[in-house]
């Protein structure tokens, strides 16, 4: 915690000024409060950054996202803010705790893992999925030229069939 700690401080500032907006998806409760509240204000002070977005998983996991955006949902319904018959996946997408960003268009997973291991369950259901064999600290960018390449030949059709 103390690097998360220490980046929080020292990058924040280099975030901003490139116009970069930096955001956490995860639990955020167990986390000690002086983190959370670094937390808070560097998600505040990049809020308008309309350039990149970094985004951390931190104390993550896609099916915890799922049981918690159920969770919500249930307690609205069940305060009468919001009908169990309005329910559907758009509509359930906003209880996510990715609910502000777009769905990913590709999940590079590096060190030939064929696997996402519980990582955006429900955002990657359309995403393209590359597997290079490099491990992260051997990929570079000719190797993310390369992904890009073979997404951009893909077909996407997002759950339809292709009819000739």
């Amino acid at each position: 915690m103390r690097y998360l700690s220490n980046f929080l401080e020292r990058e924040i500032k280099e975030l901003d000024k490139n116009n970069i907006r930096f955001m956490v998806i995860g639990r955020r409760e167990p986390l000690a409060r002086y983190i959370q509240e670094k937390i808070r204000k560097a998600e505040e002070k990049t809020r308008g950054n309309t350039g990149l977005c970094v985004v951390l998983a931190l104390n993550y996991g896609s099916r915890q996202e799922i049981v918690d955006a159920a969770k919500q949902f249930a307690g609205e319904v069940k305060e009468g803010k919001a009908d169990l018959d309005s329910l559907d996946e758009i509509s359930f997408a906003k209880y996510l705790y990715t609910h502000k960003l777009p769905d990913p268009d590709l999940l590079i997973r590096t060190s030939g893992e064929m696997r996402i291991s519980n990582f955006l369950l429900w955002q990657l259901s359309y995403a393209e999925l590359y597997f290079p064999q490099k491990y992260w600290p051997d990929f570079k960018k000719a190797d993310l030229e390369k992904a890009i390449k073979v997404y951009q030949k893909r077909e996407r059709r997002f759950g339809k069939i292709n009819v000739k």
